[in-house]
């Protein structure tokens, strides 16, 4: 972290004015109580910082979806020494033997977290989805909640799925298995309006070291259900929402925007290689149909198709929406109006958007200027890639480390990057990348090989591979 210039440690200053804070009270003007409605979070079951709660209730046809977002402004103001901390390192950086927090776990895993039994500020999201998975009114506004159930991804997907039962905690209070189930159809509906829109659906194996008394005991495949799609759904809506609404309020914004596939000549190759035929413009819904129907053609492969395409896409940044000036679009959303709102405690951008929702809300000018957005945008996509580095070496010298003892294995392959820095590959069954040490001339991401585990370097997080 120190090499990437991330601080993994809180400064005293820091640490001595989140010992001081106490719980934020929930009595202010404009702050509605909504602590009676069932509220309920999904994560990963050991998740602590819990930044989203979500609520239902059918309206007619329509369904009606409330998101609550942890106020971690309430706790963190614009002139504190934490919120100086948290706009250097922009976001939490997660690896596999440890977790460094953006803000001090005193609040990011109590007093800003939505812990289940206890009272909270929130800034919540209120969005009406139609049959057709439209969103034709949203609005935002201030509340207290209560989370009522604190719910785990696996266990719910398999209850959606009828392969196990309702989690007992949704068990003990009353109406939330319906609850559950209707905020299901909701995301439903939200799903295949953005498909049908030519957002892309994609579908990655992706791994996690599994780390037990300081030892690497293998690696866990992470995949996708329909508990985690639930979520996504509505904090992709909610995002879009809150883009609009600063949007109509003539605030400026930071959006997330993945901009149009310079290497789109390549996606076209892929597909021409499977019989397919791409425009040879950019089109995000000309890509979203070919990609269905590879996956329902090949479910198997479709990871491996996934994962080239999500690479020739390019990564995703920051930047900034000015009032009146044409919205940057989301390619891979196929959306105009996107921004990253619904994880304060984790992403700095997002306690920066919660900021300008709230200071819209009250009536105030902006707290910042366009000029210190725009500067904000750059840093954190600056530090945002820093750590993504972080995490990926950590993982990699995980990786390595659970390899130590396969040199000389051979493995199926798909090439995952190529230039003139070098070309890397990522084995199939059991995904790790590595660096090609040679055979790479006339490589390209998306192609598949055979190769050979030739050395890892645990320390520095390498592995190398031999054709």
């Amino acid at each position: 972290m120190i090499e990437r210039g991330l601080n993994p440690d809180f400064p005293p200053q820091v640490l001595e004015e989140t010992a001081e804070m106490e719980e934020a009270g929930h009595g202010e003007d404009g702050v509605r109580d909504l602590r009676r409605l069932p509220w309920f979070s999904i994560d990963n079951d050991d998740t602590r910082d819990l930044d989203q709660l979500t609520v239902a209730k059918e309206e007619g046809s329509a369904i009606r979806v409330l998101v609550a977002i942890a106020d971690v402004d309430a706790l963190v103001p614009l002139d504190s020494d934490t919120n100086r901390h948290a706009s250097h390192n922009t976001t939490s950086v997660y690896t596999p033997v440890r977790i460094f927090p953006m803000i001090p776990e005193r609040l990011s895993t109590d007093l800003t977290s939505l812990h289940e039994g206890e009272d909270r500020l929130a800034v919540v999201v209120e969005m009406r989805v139609d049959e057709d998975g439209s969103v034709p009114e949203a609005t935002l506004f201030r509340a207290a909640v209560r989370n009522h159930a604190k719910l785990a991804y696996d266990a719910v997907a398999a209850w959606l799925d009828g392969h196990g039962p309702l989690p007992k905690r949704a068990q003990r209070v009353p109406g939330l298995e319906a609850q559950i189930r209707l905020q299901d159809e909701a995301a439903g509906r939200l799903r295949e309006r953005r498909h049908e829109r030519g957002a892309l659906r994609f579908e990655t194996l992706r791994t996690k070291p599994v780390v037990e008394n300081g030892k690497v005991r293998g690696l866990a495949e992470d995949r996708k259900n329909r508990a985690k799609e639930l979520i996504e759904d509505f904090m992709l809506a909610a995002n879009s929402a809150t883009a609009t609404f600063l949007e109509g309020k003539g605030f400026p914004s930071i959006r997330r925007l993945v901009r149009t596939p310079r290497r789109w000549p390549r996606i076209v190759d892929i597909a021409a290689q499977l019989g397919e035929k791409l425009p040879e413009e950019p089109q995000p819904a000309a890509l979203a149909r070919f990609l269905d129907r590879r996956r329902a053609a090949d479910p198997e492969g479709y990871p491996e198709l996934s994962l080239s395409v999500l690479k020739l896409l390019g990564s995703g940044e920051y930047t900034v929406d000015l009032p009146g000036q044409p919205a940057p679009g989301h390619f891979g959303l196929a959306a105009e109006d996107y921004t990253h709102a619904t994880a304060p405690n984790r992403r700095y951008p997002d306690l920066v958007t919660q900021r300008l929702v709230k200071a819209a809300l009250a009536g105030q000018p902006a707290p910042y200027k366009g000029g210190e957005l725009e500067e904000l945008a750059r840093w954190c996509t600056r530090k945002q890639d820093d750590a993504r580095r972080v995490e990926r070496q950590v993982s990699k010298s995980a990786a390595a480390l659970l390899l130590s003892d396969r040199i000389g294995e051979t493995f199926d392959a798909i090439v995952t990057g190529a230039s003139e820095k070098g070309t890397w590959v990522r084995t199939c069954r059991q995904p790790v990348e590595g660096r090609l040490t040679c055979g790479e001339e006339g490589l390209d991401v998306g192609d598949r090989v055979r190769v050979e585990l030739v050395s890892v370097d645990v320390e520095r997080g390498f592995i190398d591979f031999g054709c």
